[in-house]
């Protein structure tokens, strides 16, 4: 009897050995996956969990991401791609102007009064880093994903209709172009990271900010200014964001799991981020509709007036591409023909 209990606790032992081992062999790789905004905002649960999530799946548990929102890992905003680089985090998301001057092709994207859609502009964004960024500004890190957000605005503590109405006005910009934007509509730019914006706003750092709609609710912007400004046909601005991966993380990976990653990545993830970035804009924008707040929309005609003042950027950012020995005004072309192209053929 004894001898028989000995022998089932042994074959036991084995069995849960085994589990645990197949368990062990079944999740292979553990991601950890940064970025800068709580976990309950737009592009965290609409974009990175849902790619998170997918590779998961696809990998049938062999790839754990672990999610890390509001900079747990340490660290602030801008030095997310650096943590990347580094292997700090395996993957992060982050604004690719929190590191101004580093990634200058994509500045292409936010040039003002440049995008009207999101898609369109993710589309061609993605395709001119797989042509001239890849292995150039971003040779040292594993890009997974290219796509800006829906239209740039303003959300202030004052009504602004035209850029008079900005003069003195403290207004947080998100990268070096917008900065450059808002100096020459007459208001005073203060770069800060997005977290930051509820503080300064509550605090009277800033007079308002310029953010899309989407973002306007985890950070309960309508909460505490009232006034908001938004353009019709292309934005007054748009961010570039990159989804980037530690490279030589996804170099150590097996061939099929570099295969789940790379199906999960690229064109048409891009295209699905931006896009549903630019489609939680309605939902935010109703909260602040639903509190009463004041809506301004700058028809195309009245746009004019910023589009002229604005101008400028345009000859300043083709010299300083120049400089670095790239063609600025061809990669406006051809973003601007890959925007059409994305638009004719998705009517």
């Amino acid at each position: 009897m004894t001898t028989r209990r000995t022998v089932l606790s042994l074959i036991g032992g084995v069995a849960a050995a085994a589990i645990t081992a197949g368990a062990a062999m079944a999740q292979e790789v553990t991601l950890r996956m940064h970025q800068f905004l709580p976990p309950q905002a737009n592009v965290p649960k609409l974009v990175l969990d849902v790619w998170a999530d997918a590779v998961e799946e696809d990998s049938g548990g062999r790839i754990k991401v672990e999610r890390y929102p509001s900079m747990q890992l340490g660290g602030k905003p801008p030095e997310l791609m650096d943590q990347a680089i580094d292997g700090v985090a395996d993957i992060v998301w982050t604004v690719v102007g929190y590191t101004p001057g580093r990634y200058p092709s994509t500045e292409v994207f936010e040039l003002p009064f440049m995008v009207e859609d999101a898609r369109a502009a993710s589309y061609a964004y993605w395709t001119m880093f797989d042509k001239y960024m890849k292995d150039d500004e971003f040779r040292n890190v594993k890009i997974l994903g290219t796509w800006v957000h829906g239209p740039g605005m303003f959300h202030t503590n004052k009504p602004v209709e035209k850029p008079a109405d900005l003069q003195g006005m403290k207004i947080r910009g998100g990268s070096r172009l917008v900065n450059e934007l808002l100096t020459l509509v007459g208001a005073t730019p203060v770069g800060m990271p997005v977290p930051a914006v509820p503080e300064g706003l509550s605090k009277g750092v800033i007079d308002g900010t310029t953010i899309p709609w989407e973002v306007t609710a985890a950070l309960k912007v309508p909460e505490l200014v009232s006034n908001h400004t938004e353009f019709e046909g292309p934005a007054l601005y748009n961010l570039t964001f990159v989804l980037a991966m530690n490279k030589p993380r996804y170099d150590a990976l097996p061939d099929d799991l570099k295969a789940v990653i790379d199906q999960n990545s690229g064109l048409e993830f891009s295209v699905f981020a931006g896009g549903t970035q630019a489609d939680a804009d309605g939902p935010a924008r109703e909260l602040a509709v639903k509190r009463g707040n004041n809506i301004i929309t700058v028809s195309k005609e009245d746009a004019q007036e910023w589009v002229d003042l604005v101008q400028p950027i345009y000859a300043s950012w083709i010299s300083d591409m120049a400089k670095r020995g790239k063609d600025g005004q061809a990669l406006i072309d051809e973003a601007r023909a890959l925007m059409e192209e994305y638009e004719k053929n998705n009517m």
